[in-house]
């Protein structure tokens, strides 16, 4: 028995050291270590990866703000940072007929009258002045249906904590956009001077 033992080593060594074992080896350690490391910066570059985690409401409202017709809507950061430099971009996109009579879909650049902040760490209000130059002037409800509106909203900003850019998306249908609304109020005071934010009512909207 010991006999034979000492045979089938010898005969794994010998097979071992032949040049079609080492390429195979050699092989097989090359893949092994790129699978490895293929897979390691798939999950690093996935889950490294920062979400924008930012909440919109669930409705825009047309109503008058200083005297003047204006599209609002809400956006909050649900993140524990802030996005820094954070840039917002509205766009009304809506069917159109040409001089020509042609039907046509264009896509508008709404005038914001903030567009970007340093640091969005809790709540923004976005406004868009309804006047004589904004694509919404003289427009209904009832237009906005008929021409199939839709408000696509893009939201983009550096992450604070690891400095790499996110992004947010978002629209709102014809149906999504309420005339004569205001939205309820979600800064509230203390009695000893403190301001804080109630985001229970972040969607509550009351007809004005």
């Amino acid at each position: 028995m010991k006999f034979k033992l000492q045979r089938f080593f010898q005969k794994l060594g010998k097979h071992q050291h032949t040049l079609y074992a080492n390429t195979v080896v050699t092989i097989e350690a090359m893949i092994g270590v790129m699978g490895i490391a293929l897979m390691t910066g798939l999950a690093f570059a996935r889950f490294s990866r920062p979400t924008a985690r930012v909440m919109f409401s669930r409705v825009a409202i047309i109503t008058q703000h200083e005297g003047m017709p204006t599209l609002i809507f809400r956006t909050a950061n649900q993140r524990r940072n802030m996005i820094l430099e954070a840039q917002m971009g509205v766009y009304l996109m809506r069917d159109d007929i040409t001089l020509e009579g042609e039907s046509i879909r264009k896509i508008y650049d709404l005038k914001l009258v903030r567009n970007q902040t340093p640091s969005f760490s809790l709540s923004w209000s976005v406004m868009h002045i309804i006047d004589e130059s904004s694509p919404l002037y003289g427009m209904t409800a009832e237009l906005l249906t008929q021409t199939q509106a839709l408000l696509m909203i893009s939201l983009s900003g550096i992450d604070e904590t690891v400095a790499q850019i996110v992004h947010a998306r978002h629209s709102y249908g014809a149906n999504e956009i309420l005339w004569n609304h205001q939205f309820v109020d979600i800064i509230h005071n203390t009695p000893d001077g403190h301001r804080y934010f109630d985001y229970t009512h972040f969607h509550d909207v009351l007809p004005v």
